[in-house]
């Protein structure tokens, strides 16, 4: 009798430790605005000293010689909001949609919607923002040519400088700068657990995945995410980790349910194969694509080139089509954690 009873309890002490799916989704919204507003934090901080770095001299434009420090400084800031956002714009681009456009849209996005006019003045925190709007001036002299030929084509596209006048200057550093900075803010004030849909952020995670093939595809028409720095394929590793790091808030949820440590070991095998796809190519540039570079139908002797390499690899590990790719696999998760599924 008094085994039966220590049996009983033992079994009632289990039943009280487990954890239900609504435990598991609370951990991972805590544990999903604990790290990730990290990063946002890390984001506006990053802005704020773009601003106050940005030089205003009296009388003139920027000076490679003379502005040089400043240069360098308003760059590392730049690099520095860069990373922050790529880290986690997987779970916070899905649930911000305005902010994430306002932040992170490409200046071909911006004109598209901004036809036949475009945005002729490139400093006054109206029309086309964000860190592309900012890197399209800082890197204003080191943009590649393909790039400059490939934007003038655009309506309403106007040439990227460095701000000429002292007024320009000014306009960049209280206008432009200041939009990012006062954007930024909104975000992370945005940022609480209860703006958090864990089933969108996970979708969004997915999603990103998916979209590792057209990040590095659109650099073969010069139309890449970072193409001003050239630090795209510095985006595309970033995006890997910051879904990696997000992804494990979700693991142990995922390994509770029936197949859950296949699927997660699945997950987990193509992310190395992304990971390790990517530390082939050295440096933060996407390898220099082909001039007959077709995605549709690339040539074996196009595919045994670096850039080549790199889009098979990225193709084949995040395929939703292809068994045992990331985005299957996190499909996989999905549908296990009753989530709806990712879908091009």
């Amino acid at each position: 009798m008094n085994r039966l009873i220590l049996v009983v309890a033992a079994l009632s002490l289990a039943a009280c430790g487990s954890k239900s799916d609504a435990d598991y989704q609370a951990d991972v919204v805590q544990g999903m605005h604990d790290q990730m507003l990290t990063q946002l934090q890390a984001l506006h901080q990053a802005a704020v000293d773009l601003q106050a770095a940005a030089p205003a001299p009296a009388g003139r434009g920027w000076d490679a010689a003379q502005d040089a420090q400043a240069l360098t400084a308003m760059k590392t800031a730049w690099q520095t909001a860069r990373s922050s956002y790529e880290l986690v714009e997987g779970a916070v681009a899905p649930l911000f949609p305005d902010a994430d456009y306002e932040i992170d849209a490409r200046y071909d996005d911006f004109l598209a919607n901004l036809a036949p006019d475009g945005d002729a003045n490139l400093f006054d925190g109206e029309g086309v923002t964000g860190m592309h709007a900012v890197e399209r001036v800082l890197y204003a002299d080191v943009t590649p040519t393909n790039v400059v030929q490939q934007e003038s084509t655009l309506p309403g596209s106007q040439p990227a400088s460095w701000p000429t006048s002292e007024a320009e200057a000014a306009s960049f550093k209280n206008a432009l700068c200041a939009r990012l900075v006062t954007d930024t803010q909104t975000l992370v004030d945005q940022w609480t657990p209860q703006s958090i849909d864990v089933a969108g952020a996970f979708q969004g995670l997915t999603a990103l995945m998916n979209e590792q093939r057209e990040k590095v595809n659109k650099a073969a028409s010069a139309e890449e995410e970072s193409r001003y720095s050239q630090r795209t394929m510095k985006d595309i590793r970033d995006n890997l980790a910051g879904t990696r790091a997000a992804y494990a808030l979700f693991q142990p949820w995922i390994t509770s349910k029936p197949n859950g440590e296949q699927i997660d070991a699945q997950v987990e095998a193509s992310f190395a194969a992304l990971d390790a796809a990517y530390a082939q190519v050295s440096g933060d540039a996407i390898p220099q694509p082909p001039a007959d570079w077709s995605s549709e139908s690339p040539s074996e002797a196009n595919l045994q080139t670096p850039f080549g390499k790199l889009y098979a690899a990225v193709n084949q590990a995040v395929d939703p089509n292809q068994s045992g790719s990331a985005v299957d696999g996190m499909n996989q998760a999905a549908k296990a954690l009753g989530f709806p599924e990712f879908a091009e």
